[in-house]
């Protein structure tokens, strides 16, 4: 994983898991992640706002 920390690692192989029970939901909404991609985008949002050693969002 190059790029990426221990940190960042960490909370993807969180919300995977999450993801895989169903138990992972959306921000305030509420609703339940129905793709991989958006659980991977999650969990390094969670590691970034945590100070991880994440790349920064791929902006237009």
């Amino acid at each position: 994983m190059a790029g990426y920390g221990k940190k960042a690692h960490e909370k993807v192989r969180k919300t995977m898991k999450e993801y895989k029970e169903g138990k992972l939901e959306i921000g305030r909404s509420g609703k339940k992640v129905k793709s991989r991609k958006q659980a991977v985008a999650i969990g390094l949002s969670e590691a970034r706002r945590e100070g991880g050693k994440v790349p920064p969002d791929r902006k237009k």
